[in-house]
């Protein structure tokens, strides 16, 4: 049978305690019923009635020819011929505004507070009240884009611009029109003399006029110099370039430069650009200007020969007469245009195909022959090299010192920090490198980083190269041999002949042709990889450098040498990272 809940607690609480916690149970359960009851009898609060919007706009869909009334307001939507208004207002052609856009509607349509036309008339010399004309109740899409726009924000109206609203035509794509419209409050800032300007000027529909850059309702907020205004406008300035010039068909037939966009993202300022930082960069209105855009023959073009150095100059403060030779948007795919940035192109690419190729190759047999003979030892019951070596197993042989080792990992450490900083840009069109860079804390702490590594990279380098000297002609080697035999010695990381040897003998045992070679201390590719650093430090390193200090380095160098540099150093570190990240690894 089911136990009683027992109170007393297995005997051990006292009767007078045991009544006084019963009471004081009982008392509050009673005073929640209490509370529950009174709280649920309680009506709630009357709750306000909301109070109606003041009149903006009358409803979405009105009767024609039917009253109606809005807060006690008396309204009517096209239930007055025109005849009756224009024979007061003598100053409105209605010839005109017959041919008008606005031709087919009554006056009533937008005047639709005016009900009666005997009472309007009454009012003839005292104060005649009417609602203001809503152009959006009928014109939905341009009032919603101009509520957020630059000239809602400045309480510029739609009778600001459409002045004469009675006699207003259809504008059909009339870009002087515009442009006469805009420049009635804004200054023309040298549009006139540019190449748009000069174009719509001379009827070209293809040519930017106002409205295709800053649109003709939703007008974007370019002034200002709050960080969301200036990331936005630096955006801007160079987006809207785009819709046009990357319009092939468009360049072709008015024979402008068709691969301007794609070579402008195909450079730093470019990929910078894309990834989401384009304030850290220059756009195309940095360099071409924004209103004032004249070719480049033209001396007071910003990209004129009298004014390129000055242009650069407000990045790049040093910007002489070598570093304007750099080319913005240059090539490397076009032999006839860039003849030695395209022999560069190929010399890279070649050394990264072979090179992998090559190396793939041998990891790929290296692989293959020693699953098998594995296999082979599986076979035979012998799984683990202590059985092929018995006398050797649980020996322990340290190859590297605490310097070499400290050194390396110095090496791995920047390096790693290196290729995460530089993959985004190498790759920014790719979809994982935008965040990748945000991972990064963006572009300006990923570009320190990467500097920060390329720094600690030139200074172990600089520690190898004490090393070797302190190898060839101070460390304390058995025999003492002179530095000759130190540097093609066992114990040297330099090629000498047994290295071709073990190469043919290698090949030999890759194609069961003989037994696997005895290797020295260092095998050649370990020696390879070890060379490679000093071809990289020069490839990457000094390409780097002229990258990081472009104005240093133009002081005795044309500027086109930094196109080239920016190839190698491209190349050359995909080249090195994906040999780590491959080759290397499987080796060690």
């Amino acid at each position: 049978m089911r136990e009683s809940f027992d109170l007393n607690f297995g005997g051990i609480m006292k009767p007078k305690l045991r009544k006084r916690i019963l009471l004081l149970l009982i008392a509050s359960f009673m005073l929640a019923w209490v509370n529950g009851v009174v709280w649920a009898a309680t009506p709630e609060p009357a709750k306000e009635s909301p109070k109606p919007p003041l009149l903006t706009k009358p409803p979405e869909s009105l009767p024609k020819g039917e009253k109606f009334i809005i807060r006690g307001r008396e309204y009517c939507y096209e239930c007055i011929d025109n005849s009756e208004c224009l024979g007061c207002h003598t100053k409105i052609s209605e010839r005109k505004f017959a041919q008008s856009v606005h031709g087919a509607n009554s006056c009533n349509s937008c005047h639709w507070d005016i009900t009666d036309v005997k009472t309007h008339l009454k009012a003839k010399g005292g104060r005649i009240h009417t609602e203001s004309v809503t152009c959006h109740r009928c014109h939905k899409k341009e009032g919603a884009e101009h509520y957020a726009s630059a000239h809602f924000i400045n309480d510029i109206q739609c009778k600001d611009c459409h002045t004469k609203i009675h006699e207003l035509t259809p504008w059909k794509g009339d870009k002087t029109r515009v442009v006469g419209t805009c420049t009635l409050c804004h200054s023309d800032d040298g549009y006139a003399e540019s190449v748009h300007g000069q174009s719509v000027a001379a009827g070209n529909p293809d040519s930017a006029a106002c409205d295709d850059c800053h649109g003709l309702h939703k007008i974007p907020i370019l002034k200002g110099d709050e960080p969301k205004v200036v990331q936005f406008r630096k955006e801007f300035h160079t987006e809207v370039c785009q819709k046009c010039h990357a319009d092939r068909e468009m360049m072709e037939r008015n024979k402008v430069f068709l691969i301007a966009t794609q070579t402008y993202y195909e450079s730093y300022h470019g990929k910078v650009e894309h990834l989401g930082y384009p304030k850290l960069v220059a756009g195309c209105a940095d360099c071409h200007g924004f209103h004032s855009i004249l070719p480049k023959d033209n001396p007071k073009s910003l990209i004129s020969d009298q004014r390129l150095a000055e242009t650069c100059g407000k990045c790049h403060p040093g910007a002489n007469v070598n570093f304007i030779q750099w080319l913005p948007h240059a090539t490397h795919s076009d032999p006839e245009q860039e003849p030695v940035l395209y022999a560069v192109y190929i010399i890279m690419t070649t050394l990264l195909v072979s090179v992998f190729g090559v190396f793939w190759l041998h990891t790929f047999l290296w692989w293959r022959k020693d699953f098998w003979e594995k296999r082979e030892l599986r076979a035979k019951g012998i799984f683990f090299p202590q059985h092929i070596r018995a006398d050797e197993a649980g020996q322990i042989y340290r190859r590297f010192s605490t310097f070499d080792m400290v050194l390396h990992f110095t090496m791995m450490v920047t390096f790693i920090g290196l290729v995460l900083t530089g993959l985004p840009l190498k790759f920014s069109h790719a979809p994982w490198a935008g965040g990748l860079m945000h991972f990064l804390g963006g572009a300006t702490l990923a570009g320190l980083i990467h500097r920060i590594c390329a720094a600690i990279t030139f200074a172990y380098f600089g520690t190898t190269i004490t090393y070797i000297f302190y190898f060839l002609f101070f460390k304390k080697i058995q025999g003492n041999p002179n530095p000759l035999q130190r540097l093609f010695g066992p114990d040297s990381l330099s090629p000498r002949w047994k290295d071709v040897q073990d190469i043919i003998g290698t090949i030999r045992w890759f194609l069961n042709k003989g037994p696997k070679p005895q290797y020295d201390r260092w095998t050649y590719w370990e020696k390879f990889d070890f060379l490679a650093v000093f071809w990289g430090m020069f490839a990457i390193g000094l390409s780097g450098l002229m990258l990081w200090f472009p104005e240093f380095f133009t002081i005795f160098l044309p500027g086109w040498i930094l196109n080239i540099a920016a190839i190698v150093h491209s190349d050359e570190a995909l080249l090195a990272s994906g040999f780590i990240f491959t080759v290397h690894f499987f080796n060690t």
